[in-house]
């Protein structure tokens, strides 16, 4: 083991980045989705996890910046390691179980719009339309971790536990 001059060997190691994502549902089965203004595709409210934050800390903070709902969501859903492509590193991707939404709650959804177009409820079929189809098979992945009770790990939104 080597160590830097600053004697924290940690520093010398490889850095990732990271996002987290909340898994919101209605009554109907429905995810709710968001439609960023600077992307051409949606998501799941989320983003990145800042320095210093942890990955639930963030989930809850994009939920209250994205939505204007201050939620603590559940249980973690989904870890998802993605690989370098073109224009990003590497990277881990956490989602939340943000539970049930119900028409109250909904009806204090707040978008800023120098941030999000609009948001949606949509089935799973609706999502894989506007989503990427890497993001739409993370919902997916959510979708079967919130019936099964489990906590999936995929690769490349692809399961492997």
């Amino acid at each position: 083991m080597t160590s830097s001059s600053s004697g924290d060997y940690t520093a010398t190691l490889p850095r990732k980045r990271m996002g987290s994502a909340v898994l919101l549902r209605n009554d109907d089965g429905r995810i709710l989705l968001v439609e960023p203004v600077y992307k051409d595709y949606w998501e799941l409210p989320g983003g990145a996890v800042d320095a210093d934050e942890s990955p639930y800390d963030a989930a809850v903070r994009e939920l209250e910046e994205e939505l204007g709902l201050g939620i603590a969501p559940g249980r973690l859903l989904v870890v998802d390691w993605v690989p370098p492509r073109t224009g990003r590193t590497e990277g881990v991707m956490f989602i939340y179980d943000g539970g049930l939404l119900d028409a109250a709650r909904t009806d204090e959804i707040h978008l800023p719009a120098d941030e999000l177009r609009s948001w949606a409820w949509s089935t799973l079929i609706e999502a894989q339309q506007r989503l990427s189809p890497l993001l739409a098979r993370r919902a997916a992945a959510a979708m079967e971790a919130v019936s099964e009770g489990v906590t999936v790990y995929l690769e490349d939104g692809n399961r492997i536990v």
